[in-house]
């Protein structure tokens, strides 16, 4: 079980705190029980661990795929004893460029390099490595205002009861910010953090705050019985990708992909039936007989956007320079995702910054 806040007001100290239990929060944590450093909390705003990493179901709703030259992640994953394996593509994929125009199929040049995915599915990284620590990360607790102090830094937090009440008030030396920048814009520092910071954190798009993401299973994978792929790719349709999601095993055979932004306006019903339309027009009726269908809109994650989502249609920057500084004189340091150079918005970026992120703050003089 993980640990959670009492309702009533209480004050802890640790020499580190990671504000936020996702890739990037967790890898840090792992580092620091690597070199014996327990001395830690995790304070997370979900009740669950992972943050965009999430497995339900033998289906990932949130990060998915890597490359073999993601060599953070691949030693991590190699250190944790999780195996991969080719994210399946073999038979014909469907390209969708004009709904009134015939199918056009195509095969994934052998050339290419394939993508990969995790045996047991992203969330196994998550699991694997906060086992260890599971009683120093305490969920549904929310970051309200971090204060620097003589020694360190106070953090207030609210653990759902109200957010104008502070239910757990925490100290620490140094403070691992990991959620995204413009998430962390929510989060009071006195003093303030200067302008420009404010002014990029605010700019920097968050990876994955605009995507639905929908699962179907089914009993077997009647697509590969018709030598197809299960890809599509749609230009235009309700659908604007889907793969092949069954496992490692073979055992568990899935469908998933990303679904049209423009459907979020629609009932969850109609959209439904419009994706299952799609899908048998050019999978065939075997996918009406899917055993469960399910979505997730990560506009509507209250830890992942607080606003009206406007898509990035060119690849988001990554990785700013203000995220390499400690603020309140060496006390906070920003992690995650969008804050690294190296392959910033992705798993290995999240795992690339929360390695950087231990090693400064252990060494920082």
């Amino acid at each position: 079980m993980l640990k959670e806040l009492d309702k009533k007001e209480e004050e802890v100290f640790a020499k580190y705190i990671i504000i936020g239990a996702g890739l990037s929060g967790i890898t840090s944590a792992y580092e620091f029980t690597k070199i014996g450093e327990n001395d830690f909390l995790i304070l997370e705003s979900r009740n669950r661990i992972g943050g965009r990493v999430l497995t339900k179901n033998n289906i990932d709703f949130g990060a998915t795929w890597f490359q073999w030259n993601h060599k953070n992640m691949m030693n991590l994953l190699k250190s944790l004893n999780i195996g991969v394996f080719d994210q399946y593509s073999r038979g014909k994929s469907v390209l969708v460029y004009n709904t009134m125009a015939p199918v056009h199929y195509f095969k994934r040049n052998s050339g290419t390099p394939n993508a990969y995915r995790v045996k047991g599915g992203t969330s196994a990284i998550i699991k694997a490595m906060a086992s260890s620590f599971l009683n120093l990360i305490l969920t549904n607790t929310k970051v309200l205002k971090i204060t620097e102090t003589n020694n360190g830094v106070s953090i207030a937090t609210n653990n759902g009861v109200s957010i104008a009440t502070n239910n757990g008030v925490y100290n620490a030396e140094k403070v691992i910010i990991t959620i995204p920048p413009l998430m962390a814009t929510h989060i009071s520092y006195v003093p303030k953090l200067p302008t420009k910071v404010i002014k990029v954190m605010k700019k920097t798009h968050t990876w994955m705050s605009n995507a639905i993401k929908i699962g179907l299973t089914f009993s077997s994978p009647f697509w590969r019985d018709k030598k197809m792929s299960g890809t599509i790719i749609g230009q235009v349709g309700p659908i604007v990708e889907i793969y092949d999601h069954s496992d490692f095993s073979n055992q568990k055979f899935a469908l998933m992909g990303f679904v049209n932004e423009a459907l979020r306006d629609v009932s969850s019903e109609s959209r439904k039936w419009m994706i299952l339309e799609y899908l048998e027009k050019y999978l065939g009726s075997e996918v009406l007989d899917y055993l469960s269908y399910e979505e997730k809109d990560w506009s509507q994650d209250q830890n992942t956007n607080r606003k009206n989502i406007k898509s990035i249609y060119m690849s988001p920057v990554y990785g700013n320079t203000v995220f390499e500084k400690f603020y309140m004189n060496g006390k906070l340091l920003f992690s995650g995702a969008e804050t690294s150079k190296d392959n910033g918005g992705y798993m290995e970026g999240a795992i690339h910054s929360g390695l950087e992120a231990a090693k400064k703050v252990i060494n920082y003089l």
